[in-house]
């Protein structure tokens, strides 16, 4: 079994957009911290939302250089069932690095929560003032992604 890239960002953002969560890793001072988190991805931007208070703004207003990974899928391959090491999990992943852009405009902080609910729901949504006015909304811009396929099979004269 092997290791893949991924490199058509269509089958990137197919591998993020499939995915329901997403865990978003920050730092300060040397301590990380990772959060799951719901998102939704328009072009090179993550959308990501939360209380706009606690320590995970805290962290992200001092250091606004984060990491984003998806993982899609969880089904156990092997090589042989006796050896251990030739055991994977089939899975795609994706990983962005980034940095947060905090959103206080209420119009597109209401067009983003419209963004983060079509993620999960074909539905319309609407937003009260104080809904919106009360979320903490903010943006990653993509500065490098990178997609990788775990347990991918092999590929070879015979099997290809």
């Amino acid at each position: 079994m092997r290791t893949n890239f991924i490199e058509d960002r269509k089958e990137i953002d197919e591998v993020i957009r499939a995915c329901k969560t997403c865990y978003f890793a920050m730092s300060v001072d040397d301590k990380p911290y990772v959060l799951p988190l719901n998102f939704a991805l328009e072009g090179d931007t993550i959308i990501l939302h939360s209380a706009p208070e606690g320590r995970m703004w805290e962290t992200i207003k001092k250091n606004p250089q984060v990491c984003i990974n998806w993982t899609l899928g969880e089904e156990l391959a092997w090589q042989d069932v006796r050896v251990g090491c030739s055991y994977r999990v089939k899975s795609k992943t994706v990983n962005v690095e980034g940095k947060v852009e905090f959103i206080d405009d209420f119009d597109e902080k209401y067009r983003c929560l419209g963004l983060l609910m079509k993620q999960y729901s074909d539905r319309e949504f609407k937003f009260g003032t104080p809904a919106v006015k009360n979320v903490g909304i903010f943006k990653v811009h993509i500065e490098n992604i990178t997609g990788k396929e775990f347990g991918a099979k092999a590929v070879t004269p015979w099997n290809s």
